[in-house]
């Protein structure tokens, strides 16, 4: 059973879904993507094995986490997760993150390494914008400001899923399409700015020395196979799979196939 529940975290409100075992032999931690929230993971929590714990929580701002300031960054997001275990008293978590989730997650890994388990980075990179990904999304601010959310949320699925998705996942898509259309703007863009001010993690990467499964929508436009490829070869022992017919969410798109290839990871090293 699934439950939705709320925490204070440096005195913030942090709404999370839980999904608890007895005696777990392992808690898996799920960070969303931008501009999305907790709920994208309800698959992923359905289908953990009987012995492991789940908990995918709404980043601040995102959801119905409270945001605090605005000045947000991936290190600021990073610390918050970290807090979060704290709190919440998980020790040596599975991290589970896509797209910016992923950045989280590796930004976390770099702090304290030493309080994680594992890393699960599904369509995701190591390295920071390029001049041009940034100038990309100082326009995308600009739009959101002047076209608002709803504009946004419909350039945004665009991207995000592939061409079966679109005709074969309706309801799964305006499901995303409206988590996009109720986040702040304010979210949206201090997110943005946040994004394009990442530092790169790759040379960090070689000191990884948990497991780590990379993941990957065969179809994804935004995180590409070159992404995909330096994340395997600069982390030691790193797992690669690939999901087709699927694009930057395949824990959406392909659920049974992500759960799949999630929950053996698990099985063979926790």
């Amino acid at each position: 059973m699934i439950e939705e529940k709320q925490v204070l975290v440096d005195s913030l409100n942090v709404s999370y879904f839980a999904k608890t075992a007895v005696n777990p032999k392992l808690t898996a931690v799920f960070i969303h993507g931008f501009p999305f929230n907790k709920a994208i993971w309800r698959a992923q929590l359905e289908g953990l094995p009987e012995d492991v714990s789940g908990v995918a929580y709404d980043i601040r701002g995102f959801g119905s986490s409270e945001a605090g300031h605005q000045f947000f960054s991936i290190d600021l997001f990073a610390r918050d997760l970290l807090n979060l275990l704290e709190v919440l008293h998980i020790e040596r978590p599975l991290l589970c993150g896509i797209s910016m989730g992923g950045y989280i997650a590796l930004r976390a890994a770099e702090i304290a390494l030493q309080k994680l388990g594992g890393l699960v980075l599904a369509d995701t990179n190591a390295v920071a914008d390029s001049e041009e990904g940034k100038l990309r999304r100082f326009a995308t601010i600009d739009q959101v400001l002047s076209d608002g959310r709803q504009a946004f949320a419909d350039n945004f699925v665009k991207n995000v899923f592939s061409p079966r998705s679109f005709s074969d996942l309706p309801e799964q898509i305006a499901a995303v399409k409206q988590m996009i259309e109720s986040t702040e703007v304010s979210t949206i863009c201090s997110s943005l700015l946040a994004l394009a001010s990442r530092t790169s993690t790759l040379e960090f990467l070689p000191a990884i020395d948990v497991p780590v499964l990379v993941i990957r929508g065969e179809e994804d436009k935004l995180m590409t196979e070159e992404h995909l490829n330096q994340l395997g070869e600069h982390v030691r022992n790193a797992e690669v799979e690939l999901i087709p017919e699927a694009a930057h969410l395949p824990n959406i798109e392909s659920p049974e196939i992500f759960n799949f290839y999630l929950n053996r990871f698990i099985s063979k090293h926790f």
